[in-house]
């Protein structure tokens, strides 16, 4: 099957253009190599890819409308896995415009024109931001996600609702999966794991927002590639399905597990919770585990040995 991906060229999009290629899959995939940071990163996130005759790599941003048209015209595209987006919650409270632009405005291009070329099957990044701060835990598909409490879960949720729209008007298949704090090797570097691991290892001190409480599902990016993979050989209609650990820490425990791992104590500095970030997120995947016969197995102490390896050899 020919399969495009677009943001392949970032943290979780190359690992499933890796785990995709291992299944046999031929790949188109597209990133505008952004400089949200350092786009030399994301060169090497690819590496691995570019030697594999099954492998295209394009460069071009999601919301030309032009580029990708002439990609869609020029690969007989059979499925899309869309996992561009403006990452992050607190620039999307700085830059919600932007975010606006990449993650709802590039999604409605993108569904059009796999509409237009006759692509029905669609899998597309969403989001466990999307579940705001409410009460109830472990967060199911079927709980209310009408309070999101930054631009950027707003964005996640109305990519939904696109995505529903264009299932129930043009019957495409269409599998939203909202990711739980996915972390592991080719991390970003504005993301805690890569934070935390350059500041330890070089005894800086780390930041902990609020007094440790607030509460993580921390999903290893291998978990996460499994699950989009076995998407591969479904076809659900519209479904939106939790991919996420199922075991939430406390930012405390976390902090605690990464002194073990790295066998360095935590300098830690206290700032006020920002604007935006909710207060726990806690996967209900039974959902996943029915309709994709999957489930995490990466345990975080396991996963943060792994990446603090990474790290170490190639980003110290």
């Amino acid at each position: 099957m020919q399969i495009l991906v677009t943001g392949a060229a970032g943290f979780i999009g190359s690992h499933v253009v890796d785990g995709l290629l291992e299944n046999g899959h031929r790949v188109v995939a597209v990133d505008n190599f952004s400089d949200y940071y350092n786009p030399e990163f994301k060169r090497q996130n690819v590496a691995s890819a570019s030697g594999n005759d099954q492998y295209t790599l394009i460069e071009a941003d999601i919301t030309d409308v032009l580029a990708m048209r002439q990609l869609f015209q020029a690969h007989k595209i059979q499925m899309v896995f869309h996992l561009a987006a403006q990452a992050g919650v607190r620039i999307s409270i700085k830059k919600p415009l932007l975010c606006q632009k990449n993650n709802v405005e590039g999604t409605y291009l993108l569904f059009e024109l796999a509409r237009e070329f006759g692509v029905q099957d669609i899998v597309f990044a969403s989001s466990s931001s999307v579940y705001g701060n409410q009460e109830k835990t472990p967060f199911s598909e079927d709980d209310s996600v009408d309070h999101p409490i930054s631009p950027y879960a707003a964005s996640k949720k109305a990519c939904e609702l696109i995505a529903y729209t264009y299932h129930h008007l043009y019957h495409m298949n269409m599998i939203g999966l909202r990711f739980f704090t996915v972390y592991g090797e080719r991390g970003r570097p504005d993301m805690s794991p890569y934070l935390f691991a350059d500041a330890i290892l070089h005894d800086r001190p780390i930041t902990r927002f609020g007094d440790g409480s607030m509460q993580r599902d921390f999903t290893y990016i291998d978990d996460i590639v499994s699950g989009v993979v076995a998407c591969t050989e479904r076809k659900l209609g519209y479904e939106i399905i939790n991919l996420g650990n199922a075991h939430p820490v406390t930012l405390n425990e976390y902090i605690a597990t990464f002194e073990r791992v790295t066998g360095k104590k935590a300098i830690i500095e206290e700032k006020p919770v920002p604007l935006g970030d909710v207060r726990r997120t806690a996967a209900d995947v039974r959902k996943a585990k029915r309709l994709l016969g999957w489930e995490p197995t990466t345990s975080l102490e396991v996963g943060l040995t792994k990446f603090v390896h990474w790290f170490k050899a190639n980003r110290m």
